[in-house]
């Protein structure tokens, strides 16, 4: 596989990751994309016996975009405590059905995985096991009853994007676990992790990293404002 690198020092490594790749080992039983990483490494520098490469967050499997991995123990643990601060600012494009009436806003909700079916639910925050999550989202366009957004993720919850848009009746294109209704089989999932920002965790400086999405069906109703780069917006 070509993996598209979009930074790289001693201390980091930020790459795109390609849908439907899981990011670590699964059930599946399918290569992965941090044993994929760890063996590009190994091959790019000749080192001998095992990479450390650090899981600093996650993507669902179906989804693409910019990703952050950590070359030391130090930078790991460093990034891990900065997402718990949330002072790493993380933002998706993605595409939903429908007109969202509100062209800004704030989604609230308390989210329930239940592990043995893989499966997150919007529940009251009486819940015993539910977990906040916010995020912030703007509407950039609408067409053929279908709408692009960009998204902040202020927590990351699992399937937080996700599940917050179908909760209020925008389930995403192509999500065939939370829009099931109104997808049909084999169409990609329109959610794409597309730029994050942060301080360097070492170097202390400030990484603005930006990933597209392909020119592909629904993305490609848009192509004319993601060639201006969206996320300058």
């Amino acid at each position: 596989m070509n993996l598209s690198i979009l930074y790289e020092d001693n201390h980091l490594l930020l790459v795109e990751k390609p849908v439907n790749i899981p990011v670590q080992a699964d059930n599946s039983g399918d290569l992965d994309f941090l044993t994929m990483l760890k063996e590009d490494i190994k091959v790019r520098y000749q080192k001998p016996g095992n990479v450390y490469l650090g899981l600093v967050h996650r993507l669902d499997r179906p989804v693409g975009g910019v990703m952050v991995f950590a070359k030391t123990s130090k930078a790991a643990s460093r990034l891990s405590d900065m997402l718990r601060r949330r002072v790493i600012e993380r933002n998706y494009l993605a595409v939903v059905h429908g007109k969202i009436d509100q062209k800004n806003g704030q989604l609230v909700h308390y989210l329930f995985k239940d592990k043995r079916k893989n499966h997150v639910y919007a529940v009251s925050k009486d819940h015993n096991q539910a977990k906040k999550a916010v995020l912030e989202y703007e509407v950039i366009d609408s067409k053929d009853n279908l709408s692009l957004l960009s998204v902040n993720l202020i927590t990351g919850r699992p399937h937080q994007i996700r599940v917050q848009l179908s909760t209020i009746g925008h389930p995403l294109y192509g999500d065939q676990k939370y829009g099931k209704h109104l997808n049909k089989v084999g169409q990609q999932i329109a959610l794409w992790a597309h730029s994050i920002h942060f301080e360097h965790p070492v170097k202390k400086e400030p990484l603005d990293l930006y990933s597209y999405p392909p020119n592909k069906d629904p993305w490609k109703l848009w192509d004319s404002i993601l060639q201006q780069k969206v996320g300058t917006i």
